[in-house]
């Protein structure tokens, strides 16, 4: 079936931040059916399940037991997951033996009990301990066997979580589940999602595949729903499968998944599309929708979705699958789960500034969700038939309750090493269809993500731990949600992401472009605005002398105002740029060339420097000053206060956050400012001055000069100047530190921040998909235009070779184009000149490096519109080859051995620039060996290097990445300042009378 015959339906759910949370819990609360009989009776239902539960010993999973014993908070629960999470796929003897080390070396693993795995894991890791930390003969020796067990260990502990390690190994197991207490198997064949082209083509045929055996063995006899069936992730199917590449990601996704459901109809198997992050979900269900009424004609039923409790949209998707299924005449499957990406989501959410969670904030709101969730499922049936994954007994009872007599038309699920002794209760004695979810797939693969899952929701197994634990009584394991829910004062625990700096600095305003309500008005609205501005004049020589005077003639006025007046003016500022949010991101994407997502970013921390500085000024400014200690009789104070005329010199790179966070940097201090934005983007510096004017700025207190650098240059050298503020190269920076030293005058502060050569390095203990995430955004992201962006990959060379395969693969994915297209990634560079620059740098590696890879190259169209320079990395032999910074989507790569990490770190730190660093890796001892021994200003640990938030991650650097303070720190005002300290003594004027007043009787 070709893309063009599968009509995708339009999907929009309700706008984020539309219904405030206390208004939806009412919602909840008054849909649910929920007496006081009702509660009573699911009390008693899910008490009798502990009791019955903690009676039968046998019903205990090892993954339960072992979550008893070494709880996810333990130091020894946390150990034991991060060995599960990478110790299998470390390759070299010498780093999984560091790993093993450092875990056992901090838990105590003395404490094992129950099952012979648990012993065994226990005296093992104990045993392991004694003898690592006996170092000399007894620890060299005992290395092999310890490093044998520990993987023997972790094996044992992915065998509770995985059912098999290929489709047939997992269709005996099921067997034997299916035997032994009549379980039915969901199998999920994979763990990561796709990555590049080639590993969305292998899982799709793995997926196949998988179906094949599954149908083959299959029992015809039974229902469909009976049979074994398969989970499928569409993130699988397609590596760009996000919202901003729907033009692409929907036609192939709708393609495959369509195949895959009409050969498991053939087969008679299920098929449910699992649920991933919130701002995936409307592209989801366009896509099973069109899957759904594209199916053909049938009885099959077989086909469904997960849907999350947590998600405060779930029973607006649970009506849409409803009313789908009714209106065709079909069934669908609706697998109900709590949720998995509980504290991603709630980061998401914060980082990202958006007006409300996704999500519930509390585990009794989630649960309170899914029982109203399960309710309306059930009485959609036969059209829905509901799948309840739940370990948790109170739900369950709940669920039969709201269920009565009709029995019949829905089932419970649980995830295979977990929730074992409730479906043995479920299936025996109140005849529920169980189905096991049953990871399937090698344990170095799937235990990565299967960990992650479980930290995640680590909060669903503390109910598993209490299940067995006879210290608690029953009623407290099932305490009821709902009831809890009614009696909360306070529904919402954590902040709101607008909020979470405190009272006294409003996070900036961003915005879920995922939600097509939400997505629709933006873009109509920035399409309108063509808002772009005549040309802005050029400043003369003479005209930036005039400035300068007039700027120091009014420091005097502007440093008497008060810092309240000053912050105000700055406040006032960060609301304008917010409500001028189409005219900015127009200019930014048009003369700055930013794709939108960086547009988007960077307006964002405009307005973070904004109110952060009005903040800091607030409170470092007092007029009153600081009282600092000293003997009685003595007043001590210590005032900040501006210096005077500050130049302001930013570039073309952040044309707005940067040249506003020096500006309102300097301006907070008490500082007047004459402000030289990049040549290339005057429009949106006049734009960004204007608006401060508007916002109470005076108009001698900051002035703007447009030109080139010679503009620069006349400013910084001019006799009145207080203060430098520069953001640029290494080599402009170098030049305006000499020509203020040997000015006549005062000496005149230079505030820099350069560029780097940033390295990132990582160990065989990373996991390669992430890697290769960070590693791409932090190289081309903004089209490698960022100072803090990654120039060298430093790879271990035992995962190199894996690492630059998925780096290649995911580089073809890249799309580059014009930054105003929606689905473009990496856009040009700013001009011819920088352009010329890089294909210097590019013909260089030619000659010097080997090409890993090039991404695809724009249409001919664009190429002739734009100065492109297309990402590409090389791999070089060593640091040396290394020439300066290449300020582009260029990276480097290196390999370097196991034991040569150290060595490593003094190559790079030779190079004399310090900005950024980045480090990938699962040893925590690796995380201070960086902090201590890496000289760069800003590190970053398992994560992109780029990005920095104001606040939150202050940045700049060191050596030849300039001079600190760190901006959006805590500090940066201060080097705008110069310090007055008053020492009074008070006695002069007759004696101390507050010490006379005193009674020290």
């Amino acid at each position: 079936m070709t893309r063009s015959h599968i009509p995708v339906p339009d999907i929009a759910l309700s706008p984020l931040g539309t219904v405030k949370l206390p208004d939806a819990l009412g919602s909840l609360l008054q849909q649910i059916e929920w007496d006081p009989s009702r509660s009573s009776r699911v009390r008693e239902r899910a008490e009798g399940y502990i009791r019955a539960i903690r009676a039968d010993k046998a019903a205990l999973g090892e993954v339960e037991q072992f979550l008893q014993h070494y709880p996810l908070s333990s130091p020894e629960g946390r150990a034991l997951m991060t060995l599960a999470e990478s110790l299998l796929r470390i390759p070299d003897t010498e780093t999984a033996d560091a790993l093993i080390d450092e875990k056992l070396s901090v838990s105590d693993w003395s404490a094992a009990g129950g099952n012979f795995f648990m012993k065994a894991a226990g005296s093992g890791l104990g045993l392991a301990r004694s003898a690592l930390s006996g170092g000399g003969i007894l620890g060299a020796l005992g290395r092999p066997v310890i490093r044998k067990a520990m993987q023997e260990t972790v094996r044992r502990l992915g065998g509770q979580f995985v059912l098999g390690e290929d489709m047939q190994s997992a269709l005996k197991a099921a067997q034997k589940v299916r035997q032994e207490h009549g379980f039915r198997c969901s199998f999920d064949v994979l763990g990561e999602g796709a990555r590049t082209a080639e590993d969305a083509e292998r899982y799709f045929n793995a997926y196949l595949s998988a179906l094949d055996a599954i149908g083959a063995a299959a029992d015809p006899s039974l229902p469909v729903e009976l049979r074994h069936g398969m989970s499928v992730k569409l993130s699988a199917l397609y590596p760009r499968y996000d919202w901003a590449h729907d033009d692409q990601c929907v036609p192939v996704l709708t393609e495959r998944l369509l195949e895959l459901a009409v050969r498991a109809s053939q087969l008679g198997v299920t098929l449910t599309v699992d649920a991933e992050e919130s701002d995936r979900l409307e592209l989801s269900l366009r896509i099973i929708l069109a899957v759904f009424h594209a199916l053909p004609p049938g009885d099959w039923g077989g086909f469904g979705l997960a849907v999350q409790a947590y998600d405060r949209r779930c029973l607006e998707v649970i009506d849409l699958m409803a009313n789908a299924a009714k209106s065709s005449g079909r069934r669908m499957q609706v697998r109900l789960v709590k949720g998995a990406y509980w504290d991603g989501e709630i980061k998401r959410a914060q980082v990202a500034g958006w007006p409300d969670y996704a999500v519930y904030q509390r585990k009794s709101q989630t649960d309170l969700s899914y029982l109203t969730a399960a309710q309306k499922l059930l009485a959609a049936r036969p059209h829905i038939w509901p799948m309840f994954a739940t370990h948790n007994a109170h739900t369950a009872a709940a669920i039969l309750d709201f269920a009565g007599d009709q029995r019949s038309g829905f089932e419970c699920q649980r995830l295979h090493g977990m929730g074992a002794g409730l479906g043995v209760l479920l299936r025996q004695s109140e005849a529920c269809p169980v189905t096991v979810y049953a990871p399937v797939g090698p344990y170095e693969d799937l235990l990565p993500y299967l960990v992650r899952r479980m930290l995640e929701n680590g909060a669903n197994a503390s109910f598993v731990a209490q299940v067995r634990n006879d210290a608690i009584a029953p009623a407290d394991v099932v305490a009821d949600p709902v009831q809890k829910v009614r009696a909360e004062q306070n529904p919402e625990p954590l902040p709101l992401p607008r909020d979470l700096y405190g009272e006294a600095r409003r996070n900036s305003d961003g915005i879920d472009l995922s939600r097509a309500l939400i997505r629709r008005p933006f873009f109509d609205a920035l399409f309108a605005d063509n808002s772009q501005g005549g040309d802005v004049p050029l400043t003369s020589e003479a005209e930036a002398g005039q400035m300068i005077h007039r700027a120091h003639a009014y420091a005097p006025v502007w440093r008497l105002t008060s810092a309240d007046e000053r912050a105000q003016a700055l406040e006032a500022a960060a609301d304008l740029l917010e409500s001028h949010r189409f005219e900015i991101l127009t200019l930014l994407q048009t003369e700055g060339r930013k794709t939108l997502a960086d547009a988007l970013a960077e307006l964002r921390e405009a307005v973070d420097f904004c109110r952060y500085y009005a903040q800091q000024g607030r409170v470092d400014f007092l007029p009153q000053g600081a009282a600092l200690p000293g003997p009685s009789g003595e007043s001590n104070r210590l005032y900040f206060t501006g210096r005077g005329a500050f130049v302001c010199i930013s570039p073309w790179n952040f044309p707005l956050a940067i040249f506003l966070g020096q500006i309102t940097a300097a301006l907070m201090a008490g500082n007047t400012v004459v402000a030289k934005p990049a040549e290339q983007t005057p429009k949106i510096a006049r734009l960004a001055v204007d608006l401060l004017h508007r916002a109470g700025i005076p108009f001698d207190a900051l002035q703007l000069a447009i030109g080139d650098g010679t503009i620069g240059a006349a400013l910084v050298r001019h006799l009145n100047v207080a203060g430098v503020a520069f953001t640029g190269s290494t080599d402009v920076a170098q030049h305006i530190s000499k020509a203020l030293a040997v000015k006549n005058g005062p000496i005149v502060p230079l505030i820099a921040e350069t560029g780097g050569q940033n390295a990132m390095i990582v160990d065989s203990t990373a996991l390669p998909e992430q890697v290769v995430d960070d590693a791409l955004l932090s190289a081309f992201g903004s089209a490698g235009q960022r100072c803090s962006a990654l120039r060298v990959l430093c790879l271990q060379e035992d995962i190199a070779d894996r690492v630059i395969h998925l780096l290649k693969g995911a580089m073809a994915e890249l799309v580059v184009g014009d930054p105003s297209h929606i689905a473009t990634d990496v856009g040009p560079v700013i001009d011819s000149d920088a352009k010329t620059a890089l294909d210097k740098a590019i013909a260089r590696l030619e000659s010097i490096g080997t090409l890993i890879a090039r991404a695809k190259a724009p249409s001919s169209e664009q190429l002739a519109a734009f100065p492109f320079v297309v990402p590409c990395a090389y791999e070089i032999k060593d640091l040396s080859a290394l020439e300066g910074e290449v300020f582009g989507p260029v990276l480097h790569v290196v390999r370097y051995p196991a034991g040569g990490l150290e060595r490593l770190i003094a190559e790079i730190n030779s190079h004399g620039y310090g900005l950024t660093f980045g480090l990938h890796s699962r040893l925590e001892r690796r995380f201070d060996v960086a902090r201590e021994a890496v000289r760069a200003g800003n590190i970053y640990i398992n994560r992109s290097m780029i990005g920095a938030v104001v606040g939150v991650q202050p940045f700049g650097g060191m050596g030849l990445s300039g001079t600190g303070p760190k901006a959006g720190g805590p500090h940066y005002l201060h080097r705008f300042a110069t310090e007055i300290a008053v020492s009074n003594n008070v006695m002069a004027s007759g004696g101390n009378i507050d010490l006379i007043s005193r009674d020290l009787q």
